[in-house]
Formats: structure tokens, sequence, C-alpha cells
């Protein structure tokens, strides 16, 4: 074979790859972006309470559990972005307490036990009526009549500046995690890794990436990330309460 016919072979190759329709990146919702923090990445999304709604859903309109964020996804409300939103039991019902709309539909849990949920202190990340929002500790937790939204979780991510103290710099167990902080500002960060992540880098992500002086675990493993359009992190596992944004 010829040396020009090898390089007009080359050149239609160059043109026809050329001619293929670019594979585009994962669109990020609104008010999302990527991060990198010690060498991981994580899609951080900041929101104003007073700008836009922050809400809890745990069942459809016909009170059934939506079950996954695809479901939420489908068949929820117009969104910006929604996550898993707290540790839920085998029936999908939140393992700890759960406000949803001004009314309480599972307790406060204030007992020892095994699990994340469980390793203390864990927390309430919660948005009043006037659209302030706090993440605190359980044991500093007080209901108001003004209480809208509330999820239990845990651990505590971060604790007034402080890491959990349970944390190891970087430990061995690493997953998929997401969660949520509050600035001083008043600002609502929610966070999600794109690979498995330690404990101890992910609080730090809050503290010292995202400048939370609080912040609360909400799950892992089964993380993920959706907007109008489906899931965009994660997914394929099921969920009990899913927190969401809408525009105001």
């Amino acid at each position: 074979m010829g040396a020009r016919f090898v390089h007009l072979l080359a050149c239609f190759a160059v043109l026809a790859l050329a001619s293929l329709p670019a594979v585009a990146a994962p669109t990020l919702p609104d008010l999302c972006e990527t991060v990198t923090f010690e060498g991981d990445a994580f899609i951080a999304c900041t929101v104003d309470p007073v700008l836009q709604d922050i809400r809890l859903f745990l069942h459809t309109p016909d009170g059934q559990p939506y079950g996954s964020l695809e479901s939420f996804a489908a068949d929820g409300p117009s969104v910006v972005f929604a996550m898993n939103g707290g540790m839920y039991l085998p029936d999908r019902s939140p393992q700890g307490l759960y406000v949803e709309a001004g009314g309480t539909l599972a307790p406060l849990v204030t007992a020892d036990g095994e699990g994340n949920f469980y390793l203390k202190p864990n927390g309430v990340f919660l948005v009043t009526a006037d659209h302030r929002a706090q993440v605190v500790a359980t044991e500093a937790f007080v209901a108001t009549p003004d209480l809208a939204y509330a999820t239990q979780s845990g651990p505590m991510l971060v604790i007034d500046g402080a890491l959990h103290p349970e944390f190891s710099d970087n430990g061995t167990s690493r997953y998929v995690r997401n969660g949520v902080g509050v600035r001083a500002d008043g600002k609502v960060v929610f966070a999600i890794s794109l690979d498995v992540v330690s404990f101890g880098r992910f609080a730090r992500l809050f503290r010292d990436g995202l400048s939370c002086p609080d912040a609360l675990y909400l799950d892992g493993f089964v993380s993920g990330l959706a907007d109008d359009d489906g899931v965009v992190v994660g997914g394929g596992h099921a969920a009990g309460p899913i927190v969401a944004v809408l525009q105001r």
C-alpha cells in the first residue's frame, strides 16, 4: 500500500471522526458546580433559602413513598434539583425526626443504637416558615411553631466549626456520600461526592472547602442527585426522605 494512499485514508478517518456528534458532559442543575477538594471531585449546590424554596418530600400525592430519586424526578414536582434527604427504615419511612409542610410524620430519636445514624452527635437539618435554615445537633434541637421542614440524620459532620470527634483524618470506610451544611451568611450548601470518600475528607470539604461551620451527613452508598430531566449522579437505589429545591 503506497504512502500516498495511507495518508489519504488517515485524512478520511480524521474527517469522519470530526463529523460525529460530540458527547456532551453531564449538565449540572442550576445552582450546582463541580469542586475539587483534597484531590476528590464533588458537586456542590449553593442555595439562598430566601430566594429558593427548600422542601422535603416522602410520599406521592396518593400517599405512596416515592421510593427512589428516579421516581421523584419522573413524577414529583418541578424542581431545580433533589437528593437523598436522610436515612430511612426498610419500609422507606424516616429513621428519625421528619417534618413536612409543618406536620411531624416521625418523632425525634434520641436513643442509642448501631450504625451511622447513631454516631453521636447526630443532628437535624431544618427550614422555618420564614425561610431560615439551620443544621443543629440533636441535643440542641428545639421544635418551634414556625418549623416547616426537618430531617434527622447522622452523624454530624461539622459542629460549630469542629469536625465530628469520632472521625479519623482519612479512614478506610469510603462511600459516595451526600450531606448539607449552612454557612454563616445563612446560605445552604448541599454536596455529593463523585467517588467514594472518607468521613474525614467529606467533613473537611464542608468546613474548609465550603465554609460551613455546621454540616450534617444525609446518606452514603445510595446517594444521588437529580433534576427534572432525571438522575444526574448516582441513582438506582431506594430512597426515603428526599430534599428538593424549587424556584420560589
